[in-house]
Order: structure tokens, then sequence, then C-alpha cells
């Protein structure tokens, strides 16, 4: 863990995030080596590409509309699938959350998870590994911006369904081609700011969905 946090405080900013005053992650940016760094520089290194070090559409619509309505989970078991840096589920425990874990299947990521949660003062679980396929034990799935290729939606699609049999699945999309076309009920719109070195265009229309069960 010392490495691996090491390593991220090297290569990013504290910043605090857009749209979302007050929070504070350590964060890519144009003055950071890992933002410079190619996809062929990660590979030789072994590195995969730095989801984490950055705040993708979908986890800033989460956490829009958690602050907008706290009560989606106040007082829930909250898990934030796919957490990347770890920003909704940050924005879940500052809104009253019972207790907050965060998925993730990268190394780095579980570990600036961590730091990301003790910058906000917040308590985070990070889970280190696929949580697909374990039984339900939340109020409340989060999930931003996961349905961006066909295996992985093949992957976890089925499992988020299951679990909305028992839990409250919100799916924040930013308007991928593998998102399902049926089984959402529309929650809310947001338009989300982005960078060209991300995405195609300059602003991305993030929608969330309930995610209803089979």
């Amino acid at each position: 863990m010392t490495g691996a946090a090491g390593f991220i405080r090297a290569q990013t900013a504290i910043a605090e995030t857009p749209l979302l005053p007050g929070l504070r992650l350590h964060l890519a940016s144009e003055i950071t080596p890992i933002w410079q760094a190619s996809e062929s520089f990660l590979a030789q290194h072994g590195m995969e590409p730095p989801f984490w070090a950055f705040a993708w559409p979908g986890s800033v619509a989460l956490s829009l509309a958690l602050r907008a309505d706290p009560a989606l989970v106040a007082g829930r078991r909250v898990l934030d699938f796919a957490s990347g840096c770890g920003l909704a589920a940050i924005v879940a425990a500052q809104m009253g959350a019972a207790s907050v874990e965060a998925a993730e299947i990268d190394p780095l990521a579980i570990a600036a998870i961590g730091l990301n949660a003790a910058l906000n003062e917040v308590k985070v679980t990070p889970f280190d590994g696929d949580v697909v396929g374990a039984p339900c034990r939340w109020d409340v799935i989060l999930a931003g911006d996961v349905c961006y290729e066909a295996p992985m939606t093949a992957h976890i699609l089925p499992w988020l369904r299951a679990m909305a049999g028992e839990a409250l699945v919100l799916l924040a999309d930013p308007g991928r081609a593998y998102l399902p076309r049926e089984g959402l009920a529309e929650h809310s719109r947001h338009i989300i700011p982005t960078t060209l070195e991300l995405e195609d265009r300059e602003e991305r229309k993030v929608v969330i969905a309930r995610l209803l069960p089979f």
C-alpha cells in the first residue's frame, strides 16, 4: 500500500472536483506525469490505464444526484461498484450512508480510494477484487459508466439485475454503446463537463437510471 500510495501522490495533484465544491481528490491533470504517459509506456511497465486518476462523468453525476437527494443513501449500506477514484463512495458516506464499500479490481484504484476517502475525512471500505457473483449485502448499489465494453457488460449486467431484486441499483451512463435499452427506469439527467483528452466532446449528458430486476 505504501508503494502504491507514494506512486499516486507523485503522479497526481490534489484538486477540487468539478461541480462538487468542497470535495477534493488525487487527480491527473495536464501538469501531472501520468496524464502524459502513453498507452505503450503503461503496457511496458505492466500498468493498467489509470482510470482511478480521473473524475469520470458517471461518478460525478451520481455524486450530484446523492447531494440533491441524500435520502437515497442515508442510513443505508452502499456499494460503489467499479468505483475508480472512489468519488461516488465518498459522497455516499458524506450523505450519511450507514456503511460504504468501494469495489475495484485495480490495486492502484484501491489505494487511490483509501487516499481520497482520507482526504475527505470519511470512512469507505475498499473491496479489492471482482465482487460480481457475491450475494447481496447492500441496500444501494451505485454503478457509474460501466457499460463501455461488450465483455464487461456481459460479465456484470446479469449480476446487477439479480442485485436489483434486493437493492436499489443506480446506473449512471454517459451514452456508452452497450447500455441495455430495456429494464431501466430513468431517475435524473445531468450535463457533465469533460475534456477532449478523455472523451470525444467537451461535455456529456449522463442519464441516471434505476436498473430493474429480471
